[in-house]
């Protein structure tokens, strides 16, 4: 019997020191805030927009949130047309992880009432009120980085990432990262593979500010 305790006990040592240096990791993962830091900030891609002009110019911005979680970098997005910055067409929070060596991954969630949220970069309080019971996971849509030397590169899965805009049927993205850019490639396509949505070039290619 005290053989069996005593076994319990070490086995419950071993369990709880292992979640905390699992925890510890995510917390001072050096490479994950690296990759954090690249994308918090303002992009613009108002140079493309004006070598090219089938994109818009499109203000982003990657913004810091829930500091005090320990399961990796959470960020908050916001995406408008640089004219009406106020009024962004797309608002997510991302969920930075690092399963394993020189793989990164950023899972998707959408944001309830979002345009409560519109501007929180700038607003202490709005961000205070963004709470995690707040968000849904986007499922299917998370984006898979490989890191090649100074380059992040990836995109989400094949056709799982769904999505019903404009007649599509699923939704893509490619992205490529390093320091100063972040080109991102979103596109929607129907049941039969056709594009219905999205730039056809390549992806909008935003500077960091």
């Amino acid at each position: 019997m005290k053989k069996n305790l005593i076994s319990i006990i070490t086995i419950l040592i071993i369990a709880g020191c292992t979640a905390a240096h699992k925890t510890d990791s995510a917390k001072n993962d050096r490479e994950l805030e690296d990759l954090a830091s690249l994308m918090t900030g303002k992009f613009s891609s108002e140079l493309q927009s004006k070598a090219d002009s089938t994109y818009f110019n499109i203000s982003l911005v990657m913004t810091p949130i829930w500091a005090e979680r320990k399961d990796g970098k959470w960020l908050y997005v916001e995406q408008a047309v640089a004219a009406n910055a106020g009024k962004p067409y797309r608002q997510r929070v991302y969920h930075l992880q690092h399963p394993s060596k020189d793989t990164f991954t950023s899972e998707i969630y959408t944001i309830k009432d979002p345009l409560v949220f519109a501007g929180l970069q700038n607003d202490k309080m709005k961000k205070d009120k963004l709470t995690f019971d707040l968000i849904e996971l986007k499922d299917g849509c998370t984006v898979t980085l490989k890191k090649q030397g100074d380059t992040y590169l990836g995109g989400t899965d094949a056709d799982k990432c769904p999505s019903d805009l404009r007649g599509a049927k699923y939704a893509t993205t490619k992205i490529i990262l390093k320091k100063g850019m972040l080109e991102s490639w979103d596109q929607g396509f129907d049941a039969s593979g056709k594009q219905v949505w999205g730039a056809a070039k390549r992806g909008y290619i935003f500077m960091k500010q």
